[in-house]
């Protein structure tokens, strides 16, 4: 289903459902207590249906969750294009791990219709809806059957209505990240009251680190580097730098294609290997750039990863990531490569990747960041992202090339 038809229905079949959805509770909660979460819950359901970076981004959640309920089963509703990530991450047993099949209407409402069913027959203690303001997840999360509700609420931002059923609420912070805001999530469970009107919530920083982890033994990651040797022989010589200079969904996010031909034609002067990564979509982007460097060290891997896991071997046989924003930046956190990540439609600040491995390249334009839950990330610069144009490409090659040289990695 395209993206567009998914949130006209979010917007207009959503709220209408939602209205009706908060009219039945209210009705209903004259008559009972306050739901509450007991001491040892047994299944917890965690929606998260956003992009597979956000998974990572989740992580200190899913570790908060299982130190602070050991004895709970912890269920994890996503899409299904992206699970993989989190089977790979293992954050949760397999038996635990449903999905909803968005590539139609009709797969969609099947799935949702099952698994709401399954949900109510396993005897829910509560859900987590990490969604901001998704009509269709806040609905998922009363389908569901738990008493208890925890998910973001607009609060008084007009034209964001999606029900007051959430019984759990907390409201979302812009300027705040939002692995932060997740663990939040965690802290509603044991509200004795509305969020928005509880101040006894615990003082939280950044997480540190994702708190995740995938492993590789020494020979798995040997095979893989000999493998990438024999298929493209330049790096047996020289240090290898992955470039992703997709958008993926948001096409507005990418840096120009002519800086990174820039970028990937100086470290290839420089002596090293560029790999330009990406899934097929991508091959015609990493064709154009080939033809623009000119250099046989600049290597289409595009499709070269036949999985995440593949992708994650590619990154510990590498030194570098430059990349957009997105997927790629994510992952590498749970590697040891260095990353370079261009931010502009969205702040780093909110969205950054965790961990000590990363350096955040914005240009600090008045108009960045612009997409947001509030304009359900839909840009108004019509492609002409000045945001991302406007960071010069020497500047980022010097700082690859301080890196590579010497292993120091300071923001430009």
């Amino acid at each position: 289903m395209k993206l567009q038809t998914q949130r006209f229905i979010d917007r207009w079949v959503g709220q209408a459902l939602c209205s009706a959805v908060s009219a039945w509770v209210r009705v209903t909660g004259l008559f009972t207590a306050p739901a509450r979460i007991g001491p040892a819950p047994r299944n917890i359901l965690v929606i998260l249906l956003s992009e597979m970076g956000s998974i990572v981004l989740a992580g200190p959640m899913f570790a908060q969750l299982r130190r602070q309920y050991p004895g709970a089963a912890i269920h994890i509703l996503q899409l299904k294009k992206n699970q993989e990530v989190t089977k790979l991450l293992q954050l949760t047993a397999p038996e635990y791990m449903h999905s909803l099949d968005d590539s139609s209407g009709g797969s969609l409402v099947r799935d949702i219709l099952a698994v709401s069913l399954k949900m109510r027959r396993m005897g829910l203690d509560a859900v987590i809806d990490c969604e901001l303001f998704s009509r269709v997840s806040a609905l998922l999360s009363f389908s569901t059957g738990a008493p208890v509700r925890v998910g973001f609420t607009p609060h008084t931002q007009e034209g964001l209505y999606r029900g007051s059923f959430i019984n759990h609420a907390i409201p979302y912070n812009p300027y705040q990240h939002i692995s932060k805001q997740f663990l939040s999530l965690v802290d509603a469970l044991q509200a004795s009251d509305h969020m928005p009107r509880n101040k006894a919530a615990p003082i939280r920083d950044v997480p540190a680190e994702p708190e995740l982890s995938v492993v590789f033994t020494p020979e798995e990651l040997a095979t893989y580097r000999s493998k990438v040797e024999a298929d493209h022989p330049v790096t047996r010589t020289r240090k290898l730098v992955l470039v992703y200079a997709g958008g993926g969904i948001l096409p507005e996010r990418a840096w120009p294609a002519a800086h990174y031909a820039r970028v990937v034609q100086g470290l290839c002067a420089a002596g090293h290997a560029v790999g330009l990564i990406g899934l097929k979509d991508d091959a015609v982007l990493a064709r154009d750039l080939k033809a623009q460097v000119g250099s046989d060290a600049c290597l289409d891997l595009t499709g070269y990863t036949k999985s995440i896991r593949e992708l994650l071997m590619l990154m510990h046989a590498s030194r570098l990531l430059i990349t957009n924003d997105g997927g790629p930046s994510h992952f590498a956190t749970v590697t040891p490569i260095q990353t370079m990540v261009f931010f502009g439609p969205e702040t780093g600040r909110l969205y950054g990747p965790l961990g000590q491995r990363t350096i955040i390249l914005e240009s600090g334009i008045a108009c960045s960041p612009c997409l947001s839950a509030y304009n359900h990330r839909l840009t108004f610069c019509d492609g002409d992202n000045q945001c991302l144009k406007r960071i010069a490409p020497d500047p980022v090659l010097e700082q690859a090339m301080a890196f590579l040289r010497d292993g120091s990695a300071t923001p430009a």
